[in-house]
């Protein structure tokens, strides 16, 4: 996103897991949702040219990456916004909770998640085009723990034992937060504080879903503002004037 070549128009592509889907649980229907005002289509609108959303419920960095590289021969995004590592961190909770003594290991090991977003850097900026990481919202590590034990009483027990402590959750999500931060600074790649967005909160659990992982509807507007926060400072011209006009591709 170099000031020197300024456009009129801009193909950004957000490459991310569900929280960039706008999957949100609904408490009424009592199952997962497409949130109509996630923070993608919120962005719609205000930017210059089209967004494709190619997220997906369940990605994980590995999966989004086989997927971002057909669209960039589809689509020739000048920017990509990149959102991984919530389900890259997380486990078989039922494996788990039937097997608390047993090794267990994330759906994508640590540094192989770390290998992968470096790689996958390095291929977008060798593609001329700009990639922009995005931290994870924070979880509720308590609700997160009610929700994966799915109120049984036995798998509560397996699941804490193997944890040794429910805080545990948040540092392991942390982790994989923190080595985000430390690639993009490493590659000289720009990146959006999400996260931080939502620990200025008072209380940023009021911005979460009930399984204390998904943002709700007022939490992807905290996404939403945080971006285009980011974008008045530093790269204004991407937005667009009373006249601009933005095209809708999901």
């Amino acid at each position: 996103m170099s000031e020197r070549n300024v456009k009129d128009s801009y193909s950004i592509v957000v490459s991310g897991d569900s929280i960039s889907r706008g999957v949100i649980y609904d408490e009424v229907q009592k199952k997962y949702i497409v949130l109509k005002e996630n923070y993608v289509d919120l962005l719609r609108g205000k930017l210059k040219g089209i967004i494709y959303n190619t997220s997906r419920f369940g990605s994980t960095i590995s999966k989004g990456v086989r997927k971002l590289k057909s669209h960039i021969l589809k689509e020739s995004p000048d920017i990509v916004l990149i959102e991984y590592g919530g389900n890259d961190c997380d486990y078989n909770w039922d494996e788990v909770a039937e097997n608390p003594d047993a090794s267990h290991v994330p759906k994508t090991d640590f540094e192989i998640f770390e290998s992968f977003l470096k790689e996958t850097i390095a291929y977008l900026k060798s593609s001329s085009i700009t990639p922009v990481l995005m931290t994870l919202p924070p979880l509720n590590a308590d609700m997160y723990f009610k929700w994966v034990c799915k109120n049984n009483p036995l798998a509560k027990v397996n699941v804490l034992k193997w944890l040794g402590s429910v805080t545990k959750i948040y540092w392991w999500q942390e982790r994989y937060n923190s080595v985000i931060i430390k690639i993009a600074e490493e590659t000289h790649t720009k990146w959006i504080d999400v996260r931080g967005a939502f620990l200025q909160q008072p209380d940023f659990t009021k911005f979460l879903c009930v399984d204390g992982i998904h943002p709700n509807k007022e939490g992807h507007k905290i996404i939403a503002d945080k971006i285009i926060d980011y974008i008045k400072t530093s790269y204004d011209y991407l937005l667009v004037d009373e006249s601009g006009m933005v095209s809708e591709v999901k």
